[in-house]
């Protein structure tokens, strides 16, 4: 059986059936079963999860008795055949079927002639299979075309004209570049671009933000460079949160949705591990990563604590030179990183998030001093989340200006879709 596959598919299985992150899924089985191409298995993994609902779309139509009479194993190597026959030009149409059968006597007892039927009949049928029609469904058309829920379309719909969302839709199934920020702790940019560039990494400037990179190459986070602290991967969305917070050396900055900790990791480089951060966040084990990571990074400014961003804490009351609302949402904006947002059912309390994220800002404005500076920022192109929760912000809060406002997109800044607001605190409640 090939390694490579059989690692693409204990990874899509624990996505479906564990929730797991892709991309921690994907690190996690990489480093147990060792496989031969890692790059492959990205490749077939993060295929897969991009084009779910199509493929679903094709096997509902192939299966006799319809998807929902599959298990999950069988219709996850389902979808990794149809996948690489349809769209991975590099893997021979007789490799994508047998390697699937071979999936299938393993993990499937008894179903490796379903599987086998169903893909060899595929190979048969594929060109004949087409999408709903677009004049009768337009929601349905898009959902099967780009591989998205209908109620994320529905949404986007709402705000944006048709042309524009379908660029959205397309934008969200495309490969993100990768991309590193430099620890100015500890580095120089033309020095760790001399050292990335005699490991075989071809590196380029990013567009945004000046210690940002864009790095071709694999292994990456595999090397030495990295494990020395010399960079982190975040994208140029993220570092430019930190970098129109604009902390000044010994500045005390108030971080209060901390995990991961990229923002906050990029704020105390800037800082120079001068002054401190207060980071916080609710679950415990996420600040442990933080703090790990700040160790990588060689960070000490950092005061890592849980706390409940929905409570002010009157220790920190009109103290801070500048605080981050990195607030919880939906996500939508990083669907390109990972895909398994796109699958996520409308949630329950989708309406009550715009409530929660105008209750942890309206709540930590109160640790902004007189002239300090408070962003709001998300991961998610929905006006609910941005612009609405500000608007509302400032109507109930006059000493507060807006100073700058940022949606960028991956259709237009080839980014993660990232909202940013700058506001400044003009004068005492």
């Amino acid at each position: 059986m090939d390694n490579n596959r059989k690692t693409a598919y204990l990874v899509l299985e624990d996505v479906e059936n564990k929730k797991s992150y892709s991309n921690l899924a994907l690190n996690n089985r990489i480093a147990m079963v060792r496989p031969s191409s890692p790059a492959f298995v990205r490749e077939l993994v993060y295929g897969v999860l991009e084009r779910k609902i199509t493929l679903d779309y094709y096997i509902e139509q192939l299966v006799k008795n319809g998807i929902k009479s599959l298990k999950s194993r069988e219709l996850t190597i389902l979808r990794m055949g149809i996948y690489q026959l349809t769209y991975m030009n590099s893997v021979p149409e007789y490799a994508a079927v047998n390697e699937s059968v071979n999936l299938a006597k393993k993990y499937c007892n008894g179903k490796d002639k379903l599987i086998n039927g169903v893909l060899r009949e595929y190979q048969h049928r594929k060109i004949m299979i087409k999408l709903p029609e677009e004049d009768v469904d337009e929601v349905q058309y898009l959902s099967v075309k780009y591989s998205y829920e209908p109620w994320i379309i529905e949404l986007w719909l709402k705000y944006y004209d048709r042309a524009f969302v379908e660029k959205l839709l397309e934008a969200g199934n495309s490969k993100p570049p990768m991309t590193i920020r430099l620890n100015w702790l500890k580095v120089i940019k033309k020095d760790l671009v001399d050292a990335l560039e005699k490991r075989g990494f071809e590196v380029e400037d990013g567009t945004l933000c000046q210690n940002a990179l864009h790095v071709k190459g694999s292994g990456l986070l595999d090397s030495d460079l990295y494990g020395h602290g010399l960079f982190t991967p975040q994208d140029e969305s993220s570092m430019l949160v930190a970098e129109k917070l604009n902390p000044k050396h010994g500045d005390l900055i108030m971080d209060v949705c901390a995990a991961p900790g990229g923002k906050t990791t990029a704020i105390a480089e800037r800082m120079n591990n001068t002054g401190k951060i207060i980071a916080s966040d609710i679950y415990r084990r996420k600040m442990e990563n933080v703090a790990r990571e700040a160790k990588r990074l060689g960070i000490e400014n950092i005061e890592i604590r849980t706390w409940d961003a929905t409570r002010v804490d009157s220790a920190y009351v009109a103290k801070a030179d500048g605080v981050l609302v990195d607030a919880p949402c939906s996500g939508l904006g990083v669907v390109r990183r990972k895909p398994e947002i796109k699958y996520k059912e409308k949630p329950e309390k989708m309406n009550e998030l715009p409530k929660k994220q105008l209750t942890i800002l309206s709540s930590s404005s109160a640790y902004v001093k007189v002239g300090g500076t408070l962003v709001y920022s998300t991961c998610t192109i929905n006006p609910e989340e941005n612009e609405q929760v500000v608007d509302k912000f400032l109507r109930k809060n006059s000493s507060f200006k807006k100073i700058e406002q940022k949606l960028l997109l991956p259709t237009e800044d080839n980014t993660d879709g990232f909202f940013i607001c700058v506001m400044k605190k003009d004068k005492a409640l």
